[in-house]
């Protein structure tokens, strides 16, 4: 930081100056590409999609071709432009998430905008602060929608950014070009540790779960019923209320549906409703995927999302969950979209020890899984702090004095900010 603090003290003593954004790029925003011209030609192409799904910081290797003819209303962007996606169907998307192109010109399909800074600009230098935590508090002031997210491009140029001289910028993207290089490197490592760690779970799990011939098999129907939820029609439902209701596409998620305590109460008196510690099943989508019932309130999708009503005389719930990821149902592969239905979850077998034995696999596994999957503790812990610490030092180098302020009341300034 140092050299960063020499730097501002000798180019620009007085503060650093800040402008929007539309006044330091040239803008420009891609037009729509027909998917089933993707993939039958040889011109380089940039789906917005791909802009939250393949590429990084930098664009250096371009995963999509198109057709002459698909291309002719399309956008071309020249290298050295800072590439935008401006809509989103998921939360989990980071809109507006910048990537520099650093390949010649390419095609930029619909819903992404493209930013190729004047030359006082370093393209590097603004994909950081348009991914920085400041930038991104007021990105999301221009976001609409809630099912599907759109970025106002106005308000986004709009926004002003820190604008110091160009010696300061290059050196600040050197710095973090290190850090995100090494942050890559050890995220790779303890990724890899962690991947490890999940193939020596799998392989424990599914020898625990291996008897020999002799050992006692039932048939999952002889243990209890398979039971659903009532049907929720979708006018029941709201984005925001009182009860979550999952969907088969937001089962073992955060929902993003909701029924009234109301309804709730009366469906949950009247129809079936698992109890706290049972297995719940999905039928469709990830086949097979398993979730243990919380206890708290919440409802789901019928047939879907289904359970086996049991009363643990025979087989401890807790020992379902692990035997049920080993897949042991007869998924019907007959339709267009393969399912699980009823008939195929009570006719699976499975090989039931004493509940004494079962009790003591679950103990070991439960461990061995959340040394794996526990966010708080162990190698995911680890990733993560890796990322905020990459994060908290990107926008510590970001944060400068504005025009007027003196080193002294800067240094307070950022003080204040990355605390």
């Amino acid at each position: 930081m140092s050299k960063i603090e020499d730097l501002l003290k000798e180019l620009c003593p007085s503060g650093v100056e800040y402008r929007k954004l539309g006044k330091c790029v040239e803008y420009s925003r891609g037009k729509g590409l027909s998917k089933n011209d993707i993939g039958t030609g040889f011109n380089p192409i940039i789906l917005y999609g791909e802009l939250y799904t393949t590429y990084e910081n930098t664009i250096d290797k371009i995963v999509s071709y198109a057709s002459d003819q698909s291309i002719k209303t399309s956008r071309k962007v020249l290298k050295g432009s800072v590439l935008c996606p401006i809509s989103s169907t998921t939360k989990e998307a980071q809109i507006g998430k910048a990537s520099v192109l650093k390949v010649e010109e390419v095609f930029l399909g619909g819903d992404a905008i493209s930013l190729f800074p004047y030359k006082d600009l370093n393209s590097d230098y603004l994909m950081y602060v348009i991914n920085g935590g400041a930038f991104e508090i007021e990105k999301m002031k221009c976001v609409k929608g809630t099912t599907i997210q759109h970025l106002d491009p106005t308000g986004f140029l709009n926004i002003e950014i820190p604008l110091p001289p160009r010696p300061i910028q290059d050196e600040i993207v050197r710095i973090l070009d290190n850090f995100t290089n090494l942050t890559a490197e050890l995220t790779a490592e303890l990724t890899a540790e962690l991947t490890a760690r999940k193939t020596q779970y799998e392989y424990y799990r599914d020898k625990l779960l291996t008897f020999n011939s002799e050992s006692k098999k039932i048939f999952l129907g002889d243990i209890g019923k398979v039971c659903m939820c009532k049907r929720i029609m979708k006018g029941q439902t709201s984005s925001v209320g009182d009860v979550p209701f999952y969907k088969i596409g937001t089962f073992g998620k955060e929902a993003d549906a909701f029924i009234s305590r109301n309804l709730f109460e009366e469906y949950k008196n009247k129809y079936p409703y698992p109890k706290k510690g049972e297995i719940l099943i999905s039928c469709s989508g990830t086949i097979g995927k398993s979730v243990v019932f919380d206890g708290k309130d919440a409802y789901f999708q019928d047939s879907n999302i289904v359970w086996i009503s049991n009363d643990e005389k025979i087989v401890l719930n807790s020992y379902l969950y692990y035997v049920y990821q080993l897949k042991p149902f007869i998924v019907s592969t007959g339709g267009t979209i393969s399912r699980l239905y009823n008939d195929g979850i009570e006719k699976a077998r499975i090989t039931v020890p004493s509940l004494e034995v079962q009790q003591r696999i679950v103990n070991v596994l439960d461990n061995f899984e959340k040394i794996c999957n526990d966010l708080k503790i162990g190698l995911p812990a680890e990733i993560e702090l890796r990322e905020k610490q990459y994060e908290y030092y990107r926008d510590l180098l970001l944060t400068f004095p504005e025009r007027g302020f003196t080193m002294a009341q800067a240094s307070k300034q950022a003080s204040k900010q990355a605390s």
